[in-house]
């Protein structure tokens, strides 16, 4: 573990990797120096585990570089992803909570790079700059509108409607051009059988809908006949 340093790929853009992530944005350039100085910095291989269900949640987990998903295990053992974010997003769902622990384990699936905030020196310097409370109240309300659209996209029936409405969802929140996820992945993130899945993904990719441009990757090329199949009536 270690501070920023100068090799840290956001200070080279002249920038910092607070500065995409909403929980941050109504802090002052003052206020991100202060939690940059206490934050500490970690590389963590492929299969790591970040965080594991049911242990205190009390730091906020910024990703500078590589992917992790969230996910959750059944009484039945079987695993479902709730979420897969890469570098520029941030992991603190459920710190603020009376109860902080994690209700989903944090799993690396790549070499990542993170960079950890202890939750009680973000609300000492957050205390010191109460004008940025309003720009967490809105942030609050927009995450609440992303898992509402989750578990409305859950709620779907119909297959391929369903899936066409996760991969115009993963399209807007992926960093570049490319959805990068395994097809085991995307199947557990909309609850969908491996088959169900892989024979939607042909068919889009027969249509020029998508394109597959490598293992886990994956390309949306036309957003107008997905939000077609995404409003199909339900049945």
């Amino acid at each position: 573990m270690g501070k920023c340093t100068k090799s840290c790929i956001w200070k080279q853009q002249g920038s910092d990797c607070m500065r995409s992530i909403r929980l941050f944005k109504g802090l002052s350039d003052e206020a991100r120096m202060e939690l940059h100085r206490s934050s500490i910095v970690s590389m963590h291989a492929k299969g790591s585990v970040l965080a594991q269900e049911g242990t205190e949640n009390n730091s906020i987990l910024i990703l500078r570089r590589g992917r992790v998903k969230t996910c959750r295990v059944d009484p039945e053992g079987n695993e479902h992803i709730l979420d897969v974010l890469h570098g520029g997003q941030a992991i603190w769902h459920g710190m603020f909570t009376n109860d902080p622990v994690y209700h989903y384990s944090v799993i690396c699936l790549e070499d990542t790079e993170v960079c950890e905030i202890r939750r009680e020196d973000f609300l000492r310097v957050f205390s010191r700059h109460p004008d940025a409370a309003m720009n967490m109240i809105t942030m609050l309300s927009t995450e609440l509108d992303d898992a509402e659209e989750k578990v409305m996209l859950l709620g779907i029936r119909n297959p391929r409607q369903r899936l066409a409405g996760f991969l115009l969802y993963r399209d807007t929140r992926c960093l570049g051009t490319e959805i990068h996820m395994k097809l085991e992945d995307i199947a557990s993130s909309v609850n969908l059988r491996l088959e169900t899945v892989s024979r939607i993904l042909r068919e889009m990719e027969k249509r020029n809908l998508i394109q597959r441009t490598g293992r886990g990757r994956l390309k949306v090329l036309d957003r107008e006949v997905l939000k077609q199949y995404q409003e199909e009536t339900d049945s």
